[in-house]
């Protein structure tokens, strides 16, 4: 991995951009326009592998150039073969080697999952309605807070975050498809 991206020369990013195939054509300006040192999860899953790589090449340098963290979701391997700082994926997943894992949960079993599977951080969600997922149960900000509680490590706020929820959240950490793109 990237040493220039290691977590032990950095805290954990307290904004993170998440990619995804709705928001592709903006990643550039909203990279750009993240405060210096937030963090990028790169997914793309709707991408062939090669397709999929260069893509991430192109917006890593991007986020290098702002002094991003970058995540690829997939295995540790494939962070490292990419020179990602670390990976994204489902919980309990334990991952070899060094580099930040963040892992995701939606519920108390989940975040059991990523503690147990020595993840580094976990994106809880979805806190507030997303677009992506319209009429779909949320967490709200009283149920995200009592799980968060309960974590045992670092959580990002993930669903339907954007700079007005994440004020109403109050909470340190969060990430957004739509509401940074």
């Amino acid at each position: 991995m990237d040493k220039r991206q290691t977590l032990k020369r950095r805290t954990l990013p307290r904004l993170w951009l998440v990619s995804d195939a709705r928001n592709d054509a903006a990643l550039e300006t909203a990279l750009r326009r993240l405060p210096r040192g937030s963090g990028f999860v790169f997914r793309h899953y709707h991408l062939a592998p090669e397709e999929r790589r260069r893509r991430f090449r192109s917006l890593a340098r991007v986020a290098r150039q702002r002094g991003h963290l970058t995540i690829v979701a997939g295995p540790a391997a494939l962070a490292r073969a990419w020179g990602a700082a670390g990976c994204y994926g489902p919980t309990g997943r334990r991952t070899a080697g060094g580099g930040l894992r963040l892992a995701t949960a939606h519920t108390l079993a989940e975040l059991g999952a990523a503690r147990r599977g020595a993840a580094s951080a976990v994106l809880l969600s979805p806190v507030f309605p997303t677009r992506s997922h319209p009429g779909q149960p949320t967490l709200g900000p009283v149920r995200f807070r009592l799980l968060a509680a309960r974590a045992g490590l670092p959580v990002i706020a993930l669903g339907g975050m954007n700079r007005a929820t994440a004020r109403r959240l109050a909470w340190p950490r969060w990430a957004a498809i739509d509401g940074l793109s």
